[in-house]
């Protein structure tokens, strides 16, 4: 047994066994508690730091006292006698007079990393003990390996501490490594020394500060991590080669592996709801809104029956082949759009259906499951309005589908997945809160409650456009749904046509006359004071001037009410528009500059100047040659935009519509 006394022993010839430790420690603000919240995050979720990882998989932590705490690593390292002595100076911070017991004062438990992609290890699973000094505010990480036959094996040359020294004023974070000289490192389960000094105790020092804890669950909080991470990997593999040939507007890299995860985390989601009901028979789906389809595409060939519906069909569709099973029409809430059959609906980035998704499922049977992803915000007859200001509005929407999942009966899950979006928390319905012969009272329960919803909604509309119109008395609202009417009433789906809002349609004028008042204002500007002071003398010099630069909400302020209210109903309202134009400005960082074609010269197109390449010659105008006032910086051969009507040449491309 280890005593406190014989800790204390160990601490005091701490230079004469202990091995070679590296150090390296950071200045922070910060408190106990946000040095715990700090190490939580790197415990739990290493793969917020470390993009090699998937995740990891903890087991239980126990609460051991010092006497006992030999005997626990011993256990779980697979290290006795004089190899576990050596490492006691390392893992022990002592403090008097912590206000700790001394049977709290350790917390020992062992998390399994989990790779993205899995090593060449010969079957060894990477795995770390985690101590926790709850005394001494550190945490020890003792990597381990552990073999098919179950032997374990400590990996003495990686261990490393996390500390938080708390002085009288000022606070320190340090991170101690044993025998940095025998540092050993795959980059993945065994990060560089140098990685954890550079890369993560600054990130642990910021988290501390910031000591901020996510409103939201863990990603993959109701599935194996190891199962999806695998099953991820191989689907990612599979499906890569859609992004060579999707022939959409939108950004294949982001939706194709987006769908991907999606498509993973359902298929190892239902994989366990087999497992544990012990059928093997695939569940059936219905995807509503469906959009472009992928996730029913690879569902359906991972051998899971089911359709996707969409009020629009996209060109993608036409790649998918027989196979998958896509359906054009338009989704109302009402008897007609019932799944008795079917054992999941899917709402993915569902918009107005969203709040919707829940009750066909509910009244489709009751075994019906569902999955929803929300995304937009929206209410059973229009869009969301905000009650509560204490929480986010994305917080507070996905409060209200899960009030709505409660409502229609279901016990409700939520979960994060893992995707390149800012929107990726999901609910889940795969239980009921009534027993099935309840279903008259459950169902007056969710006729009632969508109902409130829709007169509160419709009386909160009236009330909100009456004071802005004052029309009649009545409001320009929608009419308030009576009893008994169709369960849908108010519900407006999307335009079958979808409209462009993408600034490329705006009136030319309006955005001609931004483009020129942005630069006009950014020329004003002197490039080396930038947004501080302003260069009286520029115009009167030879030297082409390229301007000082100004932040996205400075530009704004450059704009009056009208044109901003027009912007702020397209997609990216201002910094799209900026970003579109291309030709005069440069957007990086959230500021905006003058481009100066000078710098990275004309593009190129196949290794060849764009102005050498058939189809593109000067067919626009050079806005630099019409209206900075030193011309344009580049010459009429090198220039890829016509210097006058005399240098331009009409264009190829089919005219675009404009909205007047």
């Amino acid at each position: 047994m280890f005593t406190e006394e014989l800790l204390r022993q160990c601490c005091v010839s701490f230079s004469v066994i202990m091995p070679r430790v590296s150090e390296l420690s950071l200045d922070v603000r910060c408190k106990a508690e946000g040095f715990w919240s700090a190490a939580e995050v790197w415990i739990k979720k290493p793969h917020v730091v470390n993009k090699r990882l998937c995740g990891v998989k903890e087991s239980e932590y126990e609460a051991v006292c010092s006497e006992d705490l030999g005997s626990c690593l011993a256990r779980l390292t697979g290290t006795h006698g004089h190899e576990l002595s050596e490492l006691f100076p390392f893992i022990h911070v002592y403090t008097v007079d912590s206000g700790i017991k001394a049977e709290e004062s350790w917390c020992v438990g062992v998390r399994t990393i989990i790779p993205k992609v899995e090593p060449n290890c010969n079957g060894n699973v990477y795995k770390e003990v985690i101590v926790k000094d709850l005394i001494g505010q550190a945490v020890t990480f003792l990597p381990i390996e552990e073999t098919r036959e179950g032997h374990v094996n400590l990996k003495k040359s990686n261990i490393y501490k996390i500390q938080l020294e708390e002085n009288t004023d000022e606070c320190v974070l340090r991170l101690h490594a044993l025998s940095p000289d025998q540092w050993f490192s795959d980059g993945v389960a065994y990060p560089k020394l140098s990685w954890l000094t550079a890369e993560l105790l600054p990130k642990l020092a910021r988290w501390a500060i910031e000591n901020k804890s996510s409103e939201f669950k863990s990603t993959l909080s109701l599935i194996p991590v190891e199962k999806y991470s695998v099953l991820y990997q191989q689907l990612k593999n599979k499906y890569k080669e859609m992004v060579k040939v999707w022939p959409e507007v939108t950004d294949p890299e982001k939706f194709v592996f987006e769908d991907v995860a999606i498509a993973t985390y359902l298929l190892v989601l239902w994989a366990e709801e087999r497992a544990e009901k012990g059928v093997t028979s695939r569940q059936s789906f219905v995807d509503l809104g469906c959009g472009n389809g992928l996730l029913v595409h690879i569902l359906n060939n991972e051998g899971h029956p089911g359709k996707g519906i969409d009020v629009r069909k996209r060109k993608i569709w036409d790649l998918y082949g027989p196979n998958t099973h896509l359906e054009e029409k338009a989704i109302t809430p009402s008897a007609s759009f019932l799944f008795p059959e079917t054992d999941w609906l899917i709402g993915n980035h569902s918009d107005e259906l969203t709040p919707w998704i829940p009750v066909i499922a509910a009244r489709s049977s009751y075994s019906c499951r569902y999955f929803v992803l929300p995304c937009c915000f929206f209410d059973f007859c229009g869009k969301y309005q905000r009650r509560h200001c204490k929480k986010t509005q994305y917080r507070e929407y996905i409060d209200f589908i899960s009030e709505v999942s409660g409502a229609c009966g279901f016990q409700t899950d939520e979960d994060c997945l893992r995707i390149p979006s800012t929107k990726r928390v999901c609910l889940i319905g795969r239980s009921r809160s009534y027993e099935e012969p309840e279903g008259e009272l459950a169902e007056a329960r969710r006729t009632d409650y969508i109902r409130g919803r829709q007169v509160s909604y419709t009386s909160f509309t009236n009330v909100t456009q009456k004071d802005h119109s004052r029309h009649n008395h009545h409001g320009d609202g929608q009419e308030i749904p009576e009893p008994g009417s169709e369960w849908g009433s108010g519900f407006q789906p999307r335009e079958k046509t979808e409209t462009v809002r993408n600034c490329a349609a705006l009136p030319r004028d309006l955005v001609d006359g931004v483009v020129l008042k942005v630069a006009r204002a950014l020329l004003e500007l002197t490039a080396e004071a930038g947004e501080e002071g302003k260069n009286s003398s520029w115009k009167d010099t030879n030297n082409w001037h390229a301007g000082g630069s100004l932040s996205i909400r400075e530009v704004a302020e450059l704009l009056d009410q009208s044109t901003l209210q027009t912007l702020k109903k397209e997609c990216g309202g201002l910094q799209t528009l900026l970003k579109n134009s291309h030709q005069v400005f440069r957007v990086e960082g959230g500021r905006v500059h003058i481009r100066d074609w000078r710098n990275g010269g004309p593009v190129r197109v196949n290794s060849k100047p764009k102005s050498q390449t058939s189809g593109a010659l000067k067919t626009r105008l050079c806005w630099f040659h019409t209206h900075h006032p030193h011309g344009c910086p580049l010459s009429t051969e090198d220039c890829l935009f016509a210097h006058g009507e005399d240098d331009l040449r009409p264009s190829t491309r089919p005219l675009k519509k404009l909205r007047s």
